[in-house]
């Protein structure tokens, strides 16, 4: 299974549903980064992104978006092979 990071914070709701989506398709280690304690670390994922909300994840090098685009994937069959490609 590729890493999954996934750009967070304290209280986001969206966040949750995206690290219980992962879980339930087997993820058992999610890298999570707190861009709402370090400033330096929102700078970068705006970078990579281009986005300002989170969740951003990301599976091994791809970015799959937030949590609307992670559960898009999911419901059309798209998750799971990336979950298990190596």
């Amino acid at each position: 299974m590729p890493p999954i990071k996934m750009y967070t914070t304290a209280v986001c709701p969206y966040c949750v549903r995206a690290k219980q989506l992962l879980h339930a398709r087997g993820v058992t280690s999610i890298e999570e980064v707190r861009i709402d304690q370090d400033p330096q670390q929102r700078e970068h994922m705006m970078q990579l992104t281009g986005r300002r909300t989170v969740p951003q994840i990301f599976i091994g090098d791809h970015h799959v978006g937030g949590c609307d685009d992670l559960m898009a994937l999911d419901s059309q069959g798209r998750l799971m092979p990336m979950l298990q490609a190596s």
